[in-house]
């Protein structure tokens, strides 16, 4: 199993940025799919989760309303659009897949199953 996320990099505050993540032997559409980042000297943290389907989407308090989370799976892939991005977004995110589906689980990193490799987000001020 490969989870590839890109579309990482150095951008201004309020700018946008659009992650990616293919996934690769696995049968995409039957693993939720969630971002999480870690900054330095931080713990790896939930950003936003999609479930199967893509029917539900949860989303970090601290992102909602300026992130967006999708998936196609025809195309084996999830997106994570993030908007007026602040210095605080800074952070190395990481895509995940979990077989399971149940909301509340999709918040914790444990639950998840596969790991990509992280693409670095750097927002200055």
């Amino acid at each position: 199993v490969q989870l590839q996320a890109s579309g990482g990099g150095l951008l201004q505050t309020g700018g946008s940025l659009r992650l990616s993540c293919a996934a690769s032997g696995l049968t995409f559409s039957n693993y939720a799919m969630g971002w999480f980042r870690q900054a330095p000297r931080n713990e790896r943290e939930f950003v936003a989760a999609i479930t199967r389907s893509g029917g539900t989407t949860y989303y970090a308090d601290s992102v909602k309303g300026r992130f967006t989370i999708s998936r196609d799976n025809a195309k084996n892939t999830v997106y994570l659009q993030m908007n007026s991005l602040k210095p605080e977004d800074t952070a190395v995110y990481y895509c995940a897949a979990d077989l399971g589906d149940w909301g509340p689980f999709l918040r914790v990193p444990v639950d998840y199953d596969y790991w990509g490799q992280g693409t670095q987000v750097t927002v200055s001020s």
